[in-house]
C-alpha cells in the first residue's frame, strides 16, 4: 500500500493537507519506463515515469489540497509496465479532517481559542476556591460540547504546570457535555501555590489542534499550604 508520512493516527489534518505528499516504496521489478499513476477516492491524481534513478527509491507524490475533503478515503496508485496489464497495489484508508476542533482560530498566533468554552466548575469552587474536601474526593469537571467535536477527540487538561489526558471520546459523546473528575492525587500535587490557571484543549484522529481554552483562576489558599 501507499504510504502518508504526514498522517497522524491514520488521519490527514489541516496542517498536513496543504503540503501533502503520498510515498510509493520500492516494488519487485521496478524498471526504468514504469508509469505510476496515485489514485485518491479512485481518482486519478498525478503520475510519475520511473527512470534510472528513481529504481530502488522512494516515489513521492504530491496530492493538491484541492482533493482533499472531510472523510474517510482510499489511497492507491497502479502500476503499467510496457506491455503489460496494470497492477493496483492494496489501498491505504484515511481520515481527512480539515475542521479545526472549537472552530478556526481568529487569530492564529495566538495560543487561545475563543471558540471553547471555560471550564464548568462547581459553583462554591468558582466563588470560594477549593476546599480540604478535594483533596480527598477529587473535584468534578464538565467540557461544554464544541463545534467540530468528534469521536476520538483527545482531551488535556491543563491545571498550572502539570497536564491529565481524558480517554479519548467514543461515537456516543459526541454532542454532549464530557464530565469527568480530576483526582484528588492529581490536586494535591497541583495546588501548590494560592492561585492557578486550569484549562484544556482538544486533539482530533488526525492530529488537528484546538489551542487552549480560555482560562478559569482556581483560588487554592484554603489548601495550597496544606499540601507542603
Amino acid at each position: 500500500p501507499p504510504h502518508v508520512p504526514q498522517a497522524h493516527h491514520r488521519g490527514i489534518g489541516r496542517l498536513a493537507a496543504a503540503h501533502l505528499m503520498v510515498h510509493i516504496e520500492p516494488y519487485p521489478a521496478m524498471d526504468e519506463g514504469d508509469l505510476i499513476e496515485l489514485l485518491w477516492g479512485g481518482c486519478y491524481v498525478t503520475s510519475k515515469t520511473v527512470n534510472a534513478a528513481d529504481i530502488g527509491q522512494t516515489i513521492a507524490l504530491r496530492v493538491p489540497e484541492s482533493f482533499l475533503q472531510n472523510g474517510k478515503v482510499k489511497i492507491s496508485y497502479r502500476i503499467m509496465k510496457i506491455g503489460d496489464l496494470p497492477e493496483a497495489s492494496i489501498p491505504c484508508t484515511l481520515w481527512v479532517r480539515l475542521d479545526l476542533p472549537g472552530g478556526q482560530l481568529l487569530d492564529p498566533d495566538t495560543e487561545e481559542n475563543q471558540g471553547l468554552e471555560p471550564l464548568t466548575l462547581p459553583d462554591p469552587v468558582l466563588q470560594r476556591g477549593l476546599h480540604s474536601s478535594h483533596m480527598l474526593d477529587g473535584m468534578p469537571v464538565s467540557i461544554a460540547p464544541y463545534l467540530n467535536m468528534a469521536a476520538h477527540d483527545e482531551i488535556t487538561l491543563r491545571w498550572g504546570d502539570l497536564r491529565m489526558d481524558l480517554p479519548a471520546l467514543s461515537a456516543d459523546e459526541v454532542g454532549m457535555p464530557v464530565t469527568f473528575t480530576v483526582p484528588p492525587e492529581f490536586i494535591r500535587e497541583a495546588c501548590v501555590e494560592e492561585a492557578q490557571e486550569i484549562t484544556y484543549c482538544i486533539i482530533d484522529r488526525a492530529g488537528n489542534n484546538s489551542r487552549w481554552a480560555p482560562t478559569r483562576i482556581i483560588n487554592t489558599s484554603n489548601i495550597a499550604k496544606k499540601t507542603l
